[in-house]
């Protein structure tokens, strides 16, 4: 699941114009102008301006981080317990990484739907419904070992209905079934028009590398850590349950503290960059992967030679991957018609993580295994093998960088494209898609 902003372009542009309504006159997408019947210009009237005080805004802001927290939460929990779940069902590496392929195609399976139901009805229902299905879910399987993650989730839930407004469907959504009273487009149609946008594509194969990368280092990077202090006699092998959780705590508070310098400074880094370069999201995107390629694989390399070295490549190769998620929301923003963007945002999610980290955790510990197979019974040959299956994300993270350049040659055109009349943003630029360009904290004051 994942938490976006109301990209719909709801009241922003009306606010802009004036506050008042206005009458235009659009072609139905896919007919000429002047056309007869159903393809003839038809008018709409622009719907009543919307606002959001600052203070308001923010704490919906806070809200939905909170709730995209506690998201992540739930993907990380078998990460931290991995060496005590291995040694209590006596489970290979490749059977361990099943465990999180598991999990995220169940996951997945209600992405589209919801990415679907978001573009035409009321996103705050459908985010509500889908924490409740969410928490349920937790709370049934935690009956036996009662856990605090369904209360915190039901926090979430109150916290959303009460303080999260729920903005008006803009009339860029609604062209359509204004312009001709027709249903707007199906979703095989929305899905067929992402297929035919370069930049769309391009940046979710971009997209897919990332997680496939953070998919595994996520699962087996605390277990790589743990067996690398063993490794240096710093730590003795775990031989029982419960093992030793320092570098699950200690990666985990270094994901979080790079996750949130990353996104300030990609959001900065391409605003600024952006007033002399109109490519500058792709390729910041495409640079940070490629030096994180690079800082991963001297992570990985030194990690048997000096420990602390190992651990400064990683947080910098987790910086650099954490600089790109908030420039590719921008991308799909400034590319992606307003009327789709939900379907876009799911259908990127549900293929970034079905070709991403919901096979990676197994590929690696699949390779792992093979590898350790092959090799005397030792933690030290366990230690490389878990580290040449990790060489292969270095190259996955290349490739990433190597679509978001590719991005760059096609962002302009599909730019213009979907600024285009009739297609749902204004004649200049979409004033919203803009303000979240921009930086987090600005969305607040062009609410």
């Amino acid at each position: 699941m994942c938490l976006c902003p109301d990209t719909s372009g709801t009241g922003t542009q009306a606010v802009m114009d004036g506050g008042t309504s206005a009458e235009s006159r659009v072609p139905r997408p896919g007919r000429q102008p002047g056309a007869s019947g159903e393809g003839a210009w038809a008018p709409r009237m622009v719907s009543s301006p919307w606002s959001l005080s600052r203070g308001r805004a923010r704490v919906a802001a806070a809200v939905l981080c909170y709730i995209n927290l506690l998201n992540y939460m739930n993907w990380f929990i078998v990460a931290g317990m991995l060496l005590d779940i291995q040694n209590f069902f006596q489970i290979s590496d490749s059977n361990a990484g099943l465990l999180q392929t598991v999990f995220v195609c169940c996951l997945l399976l209600s992405a589209p739907v919801f990415g679907y139901l978001g573009d035409r009805h009321s996103r705050k229902a459908a985010l509500s419904i889908g924490i409740l299905l969410w928490s349920g879910t937790g709370l049934s399987s935690s009956f036996i070992s009662p856990q605090v993650m369904p209360c915190l989730e039901a926090v979430a839930l109150i916290l959303l209905i009460v303080l999260v407004p729920d903005p008006p469907r803009g009339a860029a959504e609604k062209q359509e079934e204004a312009a001709v009273g027709d249903p707007r487009s199906s979703w095989c149609e929305d899905v067929r028009y992402l297929g035919r946008n370069w930049s769309f594509v391009w940046s979710t194969l971009g997209v897919t590398a990332i997680t496939f990368v953070t998919g595994a280092l996520g699962f087996w990077a605390p277990k790589f850590l743990f067996e690398a202090r063993v490794v240096h006699g710093l730590q003795p092998p775990c031989l029982q349950d419960p093992c030793n959780s320092q570098d699950s705590l200690i990666f985990g508070i270094l994901t979080v503290v790079t996750g949130i310098i990353g996104v300030v400074l990609g959001a900065e880094a391409a605003r600024r960059y952006k007033k002399v370069n109109p490519r500058a999201e792709p390729l910041i995107c495409a640079c940070s992967l490629l030096a994180a390629a690079l800082c991963l694989f001297l992570a990985l390399i030194l990690a048997r030679v000096t420990l602390l070295a190992s651990y400064v490549f990683l947080v910098l190769g987790e910086l650099l991957l954490s600089c790109n998620w908030a420039v590719v929301a921008d991308i799909l923003l400034s590319v992606v018609v307003p009327r789709c963007r939900g379907t876009a945002e799911a259908l990127q999610i549900t293929v970034g993580h079905v070709l991403g980290d919901a096979g990676s955790p197994y590929l690696t510990g699949l390779i792992s295994g093979t590898l350790r197979a092959a090799r005397p019974d030792s933690y030290l040959q366990s230690f490389l093998s878990l580290q040449y299956s990790f060489l292969g994300c270095a190259f996955v993270i290349a490739l990433g960088g190597g679509c978001f350049l590719l991005t760059a040659l096609r962002l302009e055109t599909d730019q213009a494209r979907a600024r285009q009349p009739g297609t749902g943003t204004s004649d200049s630029k979409d004033a919203e898609s803009q303000a979240l360009l921009s930086s987090t904290g600005s969305v607040a004051e062009n609410l």
